[in-house]
């Protein structure tokens, strides 16, 4: 097995509260993705494999960030959570949050409502979800040489609730700790997978440079 890089993709249009309105990356999103690239190089970091996944910001910050070739897959976008969270406004009340803390306490309440299938309609199931990410990471961890993925929060997540065995609270505690292209790692250790970097921005590390540290 190899080690793979998961890159959450910078800063989107936080404005949005639909799936297409937010699939951009924002100015600054450009300008954190062109840092974590110029960290990478100036690190001595190299890659046998790029891959992100098909969505805008994805590829965006693919292209800022520097390497490549890419493979796109659409197996590392996004879960959809502008539309679980209308559905579940529609079928539950539940209304979607304004504001961070709001958002804090809203994620949870839709990662187990979906997981236990209460959410109806949705464009994939909890249990479809996971297997696509847990099939994607294995077949990549499979290839020749070290991968650098350019994905999301939620995948990124999800990742790491699959190969560590994370209960549903702490995947979205985790989903909500990972910053706009902060940088994970996991390392094959015996047959599977395991986490050994979680959220690093290194290339944000300088005081100057802390306003770009954002969550959404």
């Amino acid at each position: 097995m190899s080690q793979i890089t998961l890159i959450r993709h910078g800063q989107a249009n936080n404005a949005s509260n639909d799936e297409h309105g937010y699939d951009k990356l924002s100015e600054l999103g450009h300008q954190q993705a062109e840092w974590l690239g110029d960290y990478l190089r100036a690190s001595g970091e190299g890659y046998a494999r790029v891959y992100s996944g098909t969505l805008r910001r994805h590829r965006e910050t693919a292209a800022a960030v520097g390497f490549g070739p890419v493979i796109e897959d659409a197996r590392l976008n996004e879960v959809a959570y502008f539309d679980l969270s209308a559905r579940m406004h529609e079928q539950m009340g539940i209304a979607h949050p304004t504001g961070r803390d709001a958002f804090i306490e809203h994620l949870p309440l839709v990662f187990t409502a979906w997981r236990d299938g209460q959410i109806k309609g949705a464009q994939e199931t909890f249990q479809d979800f996971e297997q696509r990410v847990g099939d994607v990471l294995h077949e990549i961890s499979e290839g020749e040489g070290r991968a650098l993925v350019v994905t999301s929060g939620g995948l990124i997540s999800m990742g790491i609730r699959v190969s560590m065995g994370l209960e549903i609270g702490a995947m979205a505690r985790m989903a909500l700790a990972i910053m706009n292209t902060s940088v994970h790692q996991m390392h094959p250790i015996g047959a599977s997978l395991s986490l050994t970097q979680f959220n690093a921005v290194p290339h944000l590390a300088d005081p100057s440079r802390e306003f770009a540290r954002t969550f959404v």
